[in-house]
């Protein structure tokens, strides 16, 4: 299934109401995820560490898209850098989080401490947009998650960064693959 379009503010994004299980979603990205060179122990590692991670005050299924959408799930991807020369790096492309590229076999350790940067690094854009558990404070905190500032009037507006970023992200958590 194809991904749908959304633009402007968080109320016109698909609600919780409507995103799918963890497990569901996990299930329809395995795939994805072996054709990148992950072995089955790192598939079930990213789920692993998607659970210990979600500890932080972040739900499952967010972390999971995210991972999906910065990194196909590849635990060997390779470092990317942001518009400020920063090095982003991991299942997140997050800034400062431990890299692995072109590396598959990893261990929960290695896994986990991807997850964990990124994690944490969401967990403080949630708390920038209000902290709450809503799809509108998560849905802009995507946003500033990928861009580093937030228009609220339109969540398509990357300044810079990918503008379809938050859409594709709640395509995601719809269940749809790319």
């Amino acid at each position: 299934m194809g991904f749908t379009h959304y633009s402007g503010p968080a109320s016109n994004f698909p609600g919780r109401d409507q995103w799918k299980s963890f497990e569901e979603i996990f299930n329809a990205n395995k795939a994805a995820m072996a054709a990148t060179g992950d072995t089955g122990e790192d598939i079930g590692r990213i789920w692993n560490a998607v659970n210990e991670c979600a500890k932080i005050g972040v739900e499952e299924r967010v972390i999971f898209a995210i991972i999906m959408q910065e990194s196909t799930g590849n635990v060997g991807v390779q470092t990317t850098y942001n518009n400020d020369g920063h090095s982003t790096a991991g299942l997140m492309q997050c800034d400062g989080s431990p890299g692995f590229p072109g590396q598959h076999g990893l261990s929960q350790d290695q896994i986990t401490s991807m997850v964990r940067a990124g994690t944490q690094h969401f967990k403080q854009n949630l708390q920038d947009q209000g902290n709450a558990d809503t799809a509108e404070c998560i849905y802009k905190a995507l946003r500033e998650y990928n861009s580093g500032s937030v228009n609220p009037n339109d969540l398509s507006d990357g300044r810079g960064a990918t503008a379809s970023y938050v859409s594709d992200i709640a395509n995601r958590l719809l269940g749809r693959t790319n």
